[in-house]
């Protein structure tokens, strides 16, 4: 494929959505149809940060996502946090393209619990770069909460871009608004749904379930509406090393694959 045609084609992909690619990420969330607004590992750096605070051991995650349809359009992240008897804190790195055209986030968050709700905030350094057409950046602040209702419903909620941040081309970074609520009736099953609304997008509405096999091996399945896709994931969790694999189907990008990796150091929080 030539230069151009990437580049007209990846400008096109992340105007869809605001100027920007879909930052959530980690196999796990992917599986779920990224209804990720109530999930508490590794990758809620990415996700909904105000599950950080919520988080009772230090980790490292990686996650890597190809589309094999559309060329230069893979997405990665790499994240640390470290939980401490204080708060919690994170540090992250998220790319998606290639060198014709590419969007870098370099973001640090921390977050911290109040009894059954956990807050976060996370700040970020926005870089988008285009062959030929230099590079924008712009400095956001996302904010996020999560509250443990009772031992089987949590509910969810984050904002991406509170400051409603502009690019140095003035083009204004999405503004996104996630709630969300996960159920669990028992140790082996999960359900999840949540709504984003972008501001001037339509809403998506996300819903996901995860079933736990011998407490070792997951099963995951996921939909979205607006746009319609569907999800589906497994994993596997052996000792603090858990390894996520999600699909996922839709129109015009047919078949993206997403894999993910979540370790937790053996040190636990005294919090």
């Amino acid at each position: 494929m030539k230069p151009w045609i990437s580049v007209v084609i990846l400008l096109q992909f992340t105007h869809a959505d605001g100027q920007s690619v879909n930052t959530l990420i980690g196999a796990r969330a992917a599986g779920l149809g990224y209804a990720s607004s109530t999930l508490v590992d590794g990758a809620s750096l990415f996700n909904n940060v105000g599950a950080l605070g919520s988080l009772k051991k230090s980790s490292c995650f990686v996650a890597y996502e190809v589309q094999p349809n559309l060329p230069g359009a893979n997405r990665t992240a790499a994240g640390l946090s470290l939980s401490t008897r204080w708060a919690t804190a994170g540090i992250g790195f998220f790319r998606f393209g290639d060198n014709v055209y590419n969007e870098q986030v370099v973001s640090a968050a921390i977050g911290n619990k109040f009894g059954i709700a956990s807050l976060g905030a996370k700040a970020n350094y926005v870089q988008y770069h285009a062959d030929g057409f230099g590079i924008n950046t712009a400095v956001s602040l996302d904010f996020g909460g999560l509250a443990q209702i009772t031992p089987h419903i949590s509910i969810g909620a984050f904002i991406v871009n509170v400051t409603q941040s502009s690019l140095t081309n003035h083009e204004r970074l999405p503004t996104k608004l996630t709630a969300g609520i996960g159920f669990m009736p028992s140790d082996s099953f999960f359900l999840v749904t949540e709504i984003e609304k972008t501001l001037g997008y339509e809403a998506t509405w996300r819903v996901g379930t995860e079933y736990t096999v011998h407490k070792k091996i997951f099963l995951r399945s996921g939909f979205n509406l607006h746009p319609t896709s569907a999800f589906m994931g497994v994993g596997a969790q052996a000792r603090r090393l858990r390894i996520d694999y999600a699909m996922q189907y839709n129109n015009p990008f047919m078949g993206t694959h997403q894999t993910s990796a979540l370790f937790y150091f053996e040190k636990k929080s005294k919090r």
